[in-house]
């Protein structure tokens, strides 16, 4: 998932005109407007400069952002009201260049949000929202501004430009188009109305998503351990200790990292009905954090916005500048996966039951038994226990495994940095480099904490640009691991190991972008091409070099036996992935197809999963009332499809790899670097994906991932 603004999109995107620009690498002294607020200040130090994290304070936040804001306003007048005729230079590119002080404070904003939402953050966050949008909207309604874009972007003279300086010109015209630059000043003011209203609303329902996370533990005794792998239990015991329960408790956190392993491996079923209702009712508690009547009334502020902006439903103005342009094209792709994901998971479930009935369960399998039986069946057939692997899994050791699979595909290094300032004692940095030369920074931090969103994410401190100087990227991963017991390693699931190849996998877009503009840098990419590297990251969990790599606590690699158990097994229960992440995919679609029609939240998943036949025994990945990714801001509201389009691309392109004879394959590993991730958003993602694969893609090679029945070509 990415994370870069506070709205979940791309601070370029957001703000024209306040980019992601950072420090050149000698950064300039402080000028008087901004060395009293270390937010704004520019960062100094080895690397460009560094985030001054040891100076943030959050009451610093609230006079930053005026601050920055006006000084923002003032540079973005002088652009507008420049009597010279527009060009590039002096109105697009002054744009690339303006903001620089809010763009660091919205660095550090963007990690507070995440990775430190404290009760002490939480109302300046609340009151920040709106102005911040209104702010938005004082740029991309400024007439004289858009007046100025307009004319470079239809000027002959764009001809002359190069690839990338015309690309910069379409994103921003299409950028201030699209947040209703044309709109006369009666529906702008409606509009601006609006999104003030929508901000609001988006940090309400990433608040009461996160209290009721926090708020809510499962705490068991020792008598309910049964099935709980040792490692996982002492973490459960750590868990319990930081939260001052009694010696002999044990506190299940309400947090997919702790929840999925319980449903996963305990032998309680009553403990894992528990365990899964509290996951899953998130934000559906009937409580003060309930958010069903939030989320109806973001997607009627959405209808409207819609059809001010001159759309028929919110979900059609979403996707007009995506690889997929229309919802239809996403909808279509969506129920090709759909119904034979659906038609795998029956003869899963039946295979399930046998093994109930011969134990004499007497019940049917629900939801909160699907994993747990699902581990018996592969053990079943494949003789595959997956926590024979969980002691390979190691996080450090997964960590490791990650830098030489970048290493071997991209040239990189990563080397640890001692002495910088973090914002929180867990968080570790490393410098990378490609031979001797320094590329960027990768910040990690791990675990789960008090004030940590749920999930797992990259975040862009800084992007890479040549704008003003050469100026290296930094980015984060961020995730909510378990905590081990003093001293023990910290040993992840499968699916958190996965996890933390796909987030690796942003970062390594980051790291490997290679542009001049900051707006067009790195991740900055539609949101239906931006989980592609991502994802295709992930396949390199489960080549043999990376398997062998990953090392057991005396040192010993993973058998050749196991990793052919593994790969044996690979497309063993993927269908139930597809069901319930296409679940939330579909219903996220529906919802912002249906316009002005009054939504029900409740009602609505209820009738539209029975409409999709929905097993019973799998509930969506993000239900409605927890859904962050498309209800906490606009990034992927309507755009959740993008995991199932960018898969059709992972697997795709993986299987250039393949054809070539290696996943490895030094050619075709520089290919995809040259045109995938080093370009970002200097070429349209549809142009990319066929400068790689010489042809569109095409999904055959994801339903063969999936074990699926590939149809017959006409």
């Amino acid at each position: 998932m990415m994370k870069t603004l506070m709205l979940g999109v791309s601070c370029a995107g957001l703000l024209a005109g306040a980019t992601m620009a950072a420090a050149p690498k000698k950064a300039p002294a402080m000028t008087a407007a901004t060395s009293t607020n270390p937010l704004l200040a520019p960062w100094t130090g080895p690397y460009g400069g560094v985030p001054a994290f040891d100076k943030v304070k959050v009451a610093d936040f609230e006079p930053a952002f005026a601050q920055a804001m006006a000084m923002n306003l003032k540079e973005i007048d002088a652009i507008a009201n420049n009597p010279a005729a527009p060009t590039f230079d002096n109105t697009i590119v002054a744009m690339e260049k303006a903001g620089k002080p809010l763009t660091r404070a919205f660095a550090f904003f963007n990690i507070w949000q995440g990775n430190m939402n404290t009760a002490e953050f939480q109302p300046v966050e609340t009151k920040l929202a709106p102005q911040l949008s209104a702010f938005q909207d004082k740029i991309t309604q400024n007439a004289k501004l858009f007046a100025r874009i307009d004319a470079v972007y239809n000027s002959p003279a764009k001809a002359k430009l190069t690839p990338e300086q015309q690309r910069l010109v379409w994103f921003y015209w299409n950028n201030f188009t699209q947040q209703g630059a044309k709109l006369p000043p009666a529906d702008k003011a409606k509009l601006s109305d609006v999104n003030q209203q929508l901000a609001t609303l988006y940090t309400k329902f990433s608040q009461n998503e996160l209290a009721d996370e926090e708020n809510y533990a499962v705490v068991i005794t020792k008598d309910q351990l049964g099935g709980l792998p040792q490692a996982l239990v002492d973490g459960l015991a750590e868990d319990a200790k930081a939260h001052n329960l009694p010696a002999g408790q044990y506190r299940i956190a309400n947090t997919r990292s702790a929840a999925e392993p319980v449903l996963t491996y305990s032998s309680d079923r009553s403990l894992r009905e528990k365990t899964f209702r509290m996951w899953t009712s998130r934000g559906d508690n009937g409580n003060a954090n309930d958010n069903n009547a939030i989320a109806s009334q973001i997607l009627k502020l959405r209808a409207e916005k819609a059809h001010l902006l001159g759309y028929q439903t919110y979900a059609d103005w979403h996707l007009a500048d995506t690889m997929a342009k229309k919802p239809q094209n996403a909808l279509d792709l969506e129920m090709a996966m759909w119904w034979p994901a659906v038609a795998q998971v029956h003869k899963d479930v039946a295979e399930m039951q046998k093994i109930v009935d011969a134990e004499k369960g007497g019940f049917q399998i629900q939801p909160w038994d699907y994993r747990y039986y699902a581990e018996k069946v592969r053990k079943a057939k494949y003789d595959l226990d997956m926590n024979e692997v969980k002691p390979y899994l190691q996080l450090d050791h997964v960590r490791e495994a990650m830098f030489y699979a970048a290493n071997r595909l991209y040239g990189f290094t990563f080397t640890p940095v001692q002495g910088l300032p973090v914002y929180q004692p867990d968080v570790t940095v490393y410098e990378v480099k490609r031979g001797n030369q320094h590329v960027g920074l990768w910040y990690f931090d791990p675990y789960a904490r008090a004030g940590k969103n749920s999930g797992a994410w990259m975040n862009a401190y800084r992007e890479q640009s040549r704008v003003e100087g050469d100026v290296p990227t930094i980015v984060s991963n961020n995730a909510n691991f378990v905590k081990a017991a003093p001293g023990a390693p910290v040993l992840l699931s499968w699916d958190d190991a996965d996890t933390m190849f796909h987030e690796f996998g942003h970062a390594l877009h980051g790291l490997n972008s290679n542009v001049t503009y900051p707006s067009l840098s790195g991740t900055n990419t539609a949101r239906d091409f931006v989980e592609f590297p991502s994802q295709f990251n992930e396949n390199y969990l489960t080549t043999p070099e990376v398997l062998h790599f990953l090392v057991n606590e005396k040192g010993e690699q993973m058998p050749a036996a196991l990793v052919a158990k593994i790969k044996a097994a690979e497309k063993f229960n993927t269908a139930f992935s597809v069901v319930e992440t296409e679940a939330s995919a579909i219903v996220d679609m529906k919802l912002h197809l249906a316009g002005d029609t009054p939504i029900d939240t409740k009602q609505f998943e209820k009738t539209t999963l029975a409409e999709l036949k929905m097993p019973t025994e799998i509930v969506m990945r993000h239900r409605i009332p927890q859904f962050g990714h498309i209800f906490s801001g606009e990034g992927y509201a309507a755009g959740y499809y993008g995991y199932l389009w960018a898969k059709t691309l992972d697997h795709d392109a993986f299987e250039a790899f393949t054809e070539a004879g290696s996943p490895w394959d030094p050619a075709t590993a520089k290919r995809f670097h040259d045109t995938i991730l080093s370009v970002g958003n200097t070429v349209d993602p549809a142009v990319a994906f066929r400068n790689f694969r010489g042809r569109d893609p095409k999904i055959d090679a994801t339903l063969r991932f999936e074990g699926f029945p590939v149809p017959t070509a006409k």
